[in-house]
């Protein structure tokens, strides 16, 4: 993630055919309308919201604004013991970054401040809160459920750029994204194993961002903001992965980063960026498409059931109702 207050533009393949919460269809200017039209209307009343939504999103469910600030959102990560949603937040100043929970709509508290530049996160196996730090060079990991975590540091490295992502493999391997946005010569996706060093297992990609594992744990996919596509990694026995393809490129003309991903328990992935959020069957097949209004940085599943899609964007948080739970939901614990 690039801390950038500009504005980006939207995709609009699906111009006028998506309405986020709150906003208005124009009515028919003429009063008098033949019974040919009508049934036009009503048909065009029982369709979907928007073209191409994706089969796992509650046929008419709105894009809901759940909370909305003048900060840059990502990370979100929901917490089922508790039943919360941990997401992060930057301010305009580069120490202003905490971790933010949601108590209710329209309504937070502060997890965690001054938090040095926590950004992606992820719910680990035995139940702690997982994070990457980009101004402090560390992942970590924290006890959730109380406003005053313990937290482990799993590795510090001042020679690290800026830890961005991160996500954990189904055997507890983990992984995380370190990407150079100075120069675009020294990004890395790294392994970072109990008792052991982190290694690089990427190098081939000028700015990996988002990072996820397969819901069988045989390959990782990374978003890079460099190239705006999606690639795949094998992953070997020990860890490191082979040969990377390309994944997902949508022909679109928004160019958007690539950042967040995750994944439901049918493994289809949901990758944030390229104006909204692409479901992506595990061979890299579109499924579908939800066009957001803001950039947005980051995707996970949660609420009580599990079938409730949250999106961190730029200045809001918006959730989508779902017919599917996440992979989280059906993992081991």
């Amino acid at each position: 993630m690039t801390i950038c207050f500009t504005s980006r533009t939207s995709n609009h393949r699906f111009a006028g055919a998506f309405q986020p919460e709150g906003s208005k269809m124009r009515r028919p200017s003429r009063l008098s309308l033949t019974s040919g039209v009508i049934s036009l209307l009503l048909a065009l009343a029982a369709s979907p919201l928007f073209a191409g939504a994706p089969p796992s999103i509650v046929p008419g469910a709105k894009l809901e604004t759940v909370y909305a600030d003048a900060c840059f959102f990502e990370g979100p990560t929901w917490e089922p013991r508790t039943a919360s949603l941990y997401f992060t937040a930057f301010g305009k100043e580069k120490a202003d970054t905490k971790i933010l929970r949601l108590d209710e709509a329209g309504k937070v508290s502060v997890w965690l401040d001054n938090t040095e530049g926590v950004n992606g996160t992820y719910l680990a196996r035995n139940g702690r809160l997982l994070a990457a730090q980009a101004f402090g060079h560390r992942v970590l990991s924290y006890t959730t459920g109380t406003h005053n975590p313990a937290q482990e540091v799993l590795l510090h490295d001042p020679a690290l750029n800026q830890p961005n992502d991160l996500c954990e493999a189904p055997n507890g391997d983990l992984y995380f994204s370190d990407p150079d946005f100075g120069h675009r010569t020294n990004s890395a996706i790294f392994l970072l194993r109990p008792g052991q060093p982190a290694r690089k297992v990427v190098t081939d990609m000028p700015l990996p961002n988002g990072v996820e594992v397969s819901l069988d744990g045989h390959f990782l996919v990374v978003g890079d903001s460099f190239q705006k596509l999606w690639r795949s990694y094998p992953i070997q026995a020990d860890g490191s992965v082979g040969v990377g393809r390309e994944f997902f490129n949508p022909q679109v003309e928004n160019r958007s980063d690539p950042d967040g991903l995750c994944v439901d328990e049918r493994g289809n992935f949901y990758l944030a960026g390229r104006g909204g959020v692409w479901v992506v069957s595990p061979a890299g097949t579109e499924l579908g498409f939800v066009p957001v209004p803001e950039f947005v940085s980051n995707v996970c599943f949660g609420g009580r059931d599990g079938r409730t899609l949250f999106l961190t964007c730029k200045g809001k948080l918006y959730r989508l109702a779902t017919t599917v739970r996440g992979a989280e939901s059906i993992r081991a614990k």
